[in-house]
């Protein structure tokens, strides 16, 4: 169900309702750093589809299920050997190449996890939680949209 900022409560607003890199916020959050790892992905020509875990790298526990399709065409070419290398999540990696990125929220969600997305999160099966899609700009050009699912707290 789509969502306005103010229809969500705190710490979830504060971890979904933003223009920046999910991976800051969601290390921050949780005062750790995070690892990514990728359940799956898809090549057609220029375009790389995932979907992604970010795992708090203290104790393995997720924090994010992403699903992320990104342009490579619109990236230099080392960015593009390292995200296909899955070594290290998507924001981290812009950062780190100073890319000139706008990160531009879409929307809001909540939502109800499946049986397969909730044992990817290891989370109770009446779990509910929250979501953001999002749209990723490099030079002023559409590269990456996202859907960023948290996992609330246990």
């Amino acid at each position: 169900m789509p969502l306005k900022p103010s229809e969500i409560t705190e710490p979830v607003q504060a971890l979904l309702a933003h223009h920046d890199h999910m991976t800051v916020t969601l290390e921050a959050w949780h005062n750790s750093l995070v690892d990514i790892r990728v359940l799956q992905e898809r090549h057609e020509g220029d375009l790389y589809a995932r979907e992604i875990l970010l795992l708090r790298q203290r104790d393995g526990e997720p924090v994010q299920l992403g699903l992320m399709q990104i342009n490579l065409a619109g990236l230099p070419e080392i960015v593009r050997l390292e995200i296909q290398s899955q070594a290290l999540p998507l924001g981290r990696i812009m950062i780190r190449h100073h890319l000139l990125r706008e990160v531009e929220l879409v929307q809001l969600w909540r939502v109800k996890l499946s049986e397969q997305m909730r044992l990817k999160l290891n989370v109770a099966a009446d779990t509910v939680t929250y979501a953001r899609t999002a749209r990723i700009q490099v030079d002023g050009a559409p590269v990456v949209e996202l859907l960023e699912i948290i996992v609330p707290q246990k």
